[in-house]
């Protein structure tokens, strides 16, 4: 069987036309299998990134998203003195009143408007978060109307870099810094100060909390605390479990979309396989009905061309893979449907994907190579050989 073996693998390429023609048919539908899947990932990464694993977000009930959420500030205060909240080394809780809304702004790319996050933040909130660094300028001054811009954000929308000035809220507001948000979402947003953010767009009441769980408590007992006080109408998550759902519904729908056309194109690869497999076998009716009269076995034979195809697929599998790689270096900026703002973020290559991507790939060959296997394996040693 190795020498079987051997002899196919020195066939894959023989009819070289049509193997390349076959090995670029598979390699670009991995290529799009691995892209779609790499743009969902990018996608729940950031996303996910975004939240911490020490901290907890309260939303009203029922509130899918920020935007639709309303906290009282009665309703805060009451939050605030809950014992499962972290504090600062001076006594003070580890806790933000935050708001947000969204804003249009024309992209710098192509002058289309588009929704962007703007965030009202607290005294608290670069606290919780302190992977959020200042990159250039300086924070902004609270009472003022002055902001700081995540570098996607600045760097994607007119008016939103660094001394740059934005319109919003009846007011002019200037960009005095830029931050870094280590790959997270808060890089697609615009932060100020939540007390002007609120009085801009008139709004008497804050759309989240977020605190740093103390270590002493588990997340599931603050939550079914909160969440059963009477004087709050609230859910409780934790901060990486909401962004994640945030990501839920648009990479539900790449997921199928993508899928759906790798498998469009994948019947185009296969068919590609068939032909190429057909012709070889077509080609050396002769040498297999040799291989037959040496006593090879009809499943030496079925293996042998198995062999072949799935080797072509491989290379392609491979040779997709590693062009889909380099798709991470490619940022793309699009709008969340679950949160309507627009969100920029890159493509991720993981183990996970590059496993999927290859056995899409072999599954491929199998398709593509059972036939024409089948077909040689059938092959009568009489007939074969008399077969010129």
């Amino acid at each position: 069987m190795p020498k079987l073996l051997g002899y196919s693998y020195k066939n894959s390429f023989a009819r070289k036309l049509t193997s390349i023609l076959t090995l670029s048919g598979i390699s670009l539908v991995v290529f799009v299998f691995s892209a779609v899947l790499m743009l969902s990932n990018g996608l729940k990464e950031t996303l996910v990134a975004t939240g911490s694993d020490t901290n907890a977000i309260v939303v009203r009930k029922a509130a899918n998203t920020e935007l639709v959420s309303l906290v009282g500030r009665s309703q805060s205060d009451v939050v605030k003195t809950d014992k499962g909240i972290a504090r600062a080394a001076d006594g003070t809780p580890l806790f933000a009143n935050e708001i947000l809304v969204l804003i249009s702004q024309p992209k710098r790319s192509n002058n289309d408007p588009s929704n962007v996050p703007v965030r009202g933040i607290s005294d608290g909130s670069m606290k919780i978060r302190p992977n959020i660094k200042l990159i250039e300028g300086r924070m902004f001054n609270p009472g003022t109307s002055e902001i700081i811009a995540g570098k996607k954000v600045a760097g994607n929308f007119q008016g939103c870099g660094l001394g740059e000035t934005v319109r919003f809220g009846m007011r002019d507001w200037t960009v005095v810094g830029l931050f870094d948000g280590a790959g997270s979402g808060f890089e697609s947003e615009l932060w100020g100060d939540v007390d002007q953010l609120m009085a801009a767009f008139e709004r008497p009441v804050f759309s989240s909390l977020t605190f740093a769980i103390d270590p002493a408590y588990n997340i599931a007992e603050i939550e079914e605390r909160l969440e059963n006080d009477s004087r709050l109408q609230v859910d409780v998550l934790p901060e990486k479990e909401y962004y994640r759902l945030q990501s839920a519904t648009f990479s539900t729908f790449i997921n199928i979309l993508g899928v759906a056309i790798s498998v469009i194109f994948s019947l185009g690869a296969i068919v590609g396989a068939m032909i190429t497999m057909y012709a070889g076998v077509a080609n050396r009716t002769v040498e297999i009905g040799t291989l037959r009269a040496l006593g090879f076995s009809r499943s030496s034979i079925l293996g042998a061309f198995l062999f072949e195809c799935l080797f072509i697929a491989i290379v392609g599998g491979l040779i997709g893979i590693g062009l889909a790689f380099f798709l991470q270096l490619v940022e793309v900026s699009t709008t969340n449907f679950d949160t309507f703002a627009e969100l920029a973020f890159s493509f991720r290559m993981s183990p996970t994907i590059a496993i999927d991507a290859m056995i899409f790939s072999v599954i491929m060959g199998l398709l593509g190579g059972f036939l024409p296997a089948v077909r040689a394996s059938r092959l009568r040693i009489v007939q074969a050989l008399k077969t010129r």
